[in-house]
């Protein structure tokens, strides 16, 4: 008996998805292990009761999860995830990609910068960082 490939809303496969930026290969949950794998992005699981372990969350149940806020859509994450089904069957009509590749890249590209600068004060250089996102 073999087991059937995993495959978010049984359409897209989460293998072929590819973390690029290394600094946040550990807080996309995306292929990593076979429980970030998912069908649906309904787990139920409690990823806020210690620190750091909402990295551990799937990445696609974080974009559902943050769809359920301001007040008239607190708690509808049946909603939500029907909003999410929807723009993926859209992202994928458009532009032939896995949408779930879409979402990596774009939340790589959406992450902050940070760059120095130098600035001078009565005679002394001091070195500042900056935002340059």
């Amino acid at each position: 008996m073999s087991v059937a490939e995993v495959k978010l809303f049984n359409k897209w496969s989460f293998d072929d998805v590819i973390v690029s930026d290394k600094t946040l290969s550990d807080y996309i949950a995306v292929n990593q292990k076979d429980k970030f794998k998912q069908y649906l992005p309904h787990t139920a699981g409690r990823y806020q009761n210690k620190r750091f372990r909402k990295g551990q969350c799937p990445i696609v149940e974080r974009l559902t999860n943050s769809l359920m806020m301001h007040g008239r859509n607190n708690g509808k994450k049946l909603m939500a995830v029907r909003i999410v089904q929807h723009t993926f069957q859209i992202i994928n009509l458009i532009t032939g990609e896995n949408p779930i590749q879409v979402l990596v890249d774009a939340i790589i590209n959406g992450g902050p910068r940070e760059d120095s600068t130098r600035v001078d004060l009565g005679g002394r250089r001091i070195i500042k960082k900056k935002n340059v996102s």
